[in-house]
C-alpha cells in the first residue's frame, strides 16, 4: 500500500507483471476511487465547460470527451474526462490529487456564475474499472444493458448489479476494451465484492501504470 494523491492505495496485489499480463489476456479489476467528479449545472453547462477546457466539446448527450484544462498562458492544470448527461447536466471528472484545485479553477473562470452551478461532487461518487480481453463478456452476465452497443468514450446511465444510478462508461486507460463505472459512494464496497465474486482480480497501481504506457497512453 502506498500513498497516491492523499489515498492509500494499493500498489500491487499479486504482482506487478502478473497483474499486467492478467488484464492483457482475461479481465482486471481497477479502484479508481480517487479520482474527482464535478458537476455543472444549468441550461449553459456544456458551454461552461467548453470555456474551461481546450477541446470543442462537441459531444452528444451520452457522449464523453477526454481534454486538457489550461490556465491563462496555455499550461495545463489537468487532464479530464467531460461526460454530457443531458441538456443541463455535464460531469467532469479530474485527477486525484488535483481534485480541490481544479474545482476552485472552474469555480472563479466559470462563464456564467449566474446561470450554471458548479459542484464538487467527488465524495459523492466512487470509480470501479474492470479492463480486459474478456470484460465485456464478464459484465454483460451481471446486467441487462448490451455494453456492446455503447460505443468508445460514450456511456449510458441505469443499473449495474443492482446498483442504481450507475454510470456505465467505455473509458479507461489501459488500451483494452472495458468500462468505468461511476457509482454513488455507499455502493461502491457491494460492487467490487461482487466483481470479485465474478471472478475479476484486482489490480493495483503498478500494472495500471506499465498497462497505459505500453499501450502508449
Amino acid at each position: 500500500m502506498v500513498d497516491f494523491g492523499g489515498w492509500h492505495m494499493p500498489l500491487q496485489y499479486q504482482g506487478i507483471i502478473k497483474e499486467h499480463h492478467n488484464v492483457r489476456s482475461n479481465v482486471g479489476l481497477f479502484d479508481v476511487s480517487h479520482m474527482g467528479e464535478v458537476t455543472f449545472k444549468g441550461a449553459k453547462a456544456l458551454e461552461a465547460a467548453r470555456h474551461l477546457v481546450t477541446n470543442a466539446l462537441n459531444i452528444e448527450i451520452g457522449q464523453a470527451q477526454y481534454s486538457p484544462m489550461c490556465n491563462h498562458e496555455g499550461g495545463i492544470i489537468d487532464d479530464l474526462i467531460v461526460y454530457r448527461r443531458s441538456e443541463d447536466n455535464v460531469l467532469i471528472c479530474v485527477n486525484a490529487a488535483n481534485r480541490e484545485k481544479d474545482y476552485q479553477w472552474m469555480v472563479q473562470n466559470n462563464p456564467f456564475p449566474d446561470e450554471v452551478e458548479i459542484i464538487n461532487q467527488s465524495d459523492d461518487f466512487a470509480q470501479i474499472a474492470v479492463q480486459g480481453r474478456h470484460a465485456e463478456a464478464t459484465l454483460q452476465k451481471l446486467c441487462d444493458i448490451d455494453l456492446s452497443a455503447v460505443g468508445y468514450y460514450h456511456f449510458v446511465e441505469g443499473s449495474f448489479a443492482g446498483v442504481e444510478g450507475c454510470i456505465i462508461a467505455r473509458t479507461g486507460y489501459t488500451g483494452e476494451r472495458g468500462v468505468e463505472f461511476i457509482v454513488p459512494t455507499e455502493d461502491a464496497a457491494g460492487l467490487w465484492r461482487q466483481l470479485l465474486a465474478a471472478g475479476v482480480k484486482p489490480i493495483g497501481l503498478g500494472a495500471r501504470d506499465t498497462l497505459r504506457l505500453e499501450a502508449g497512453m
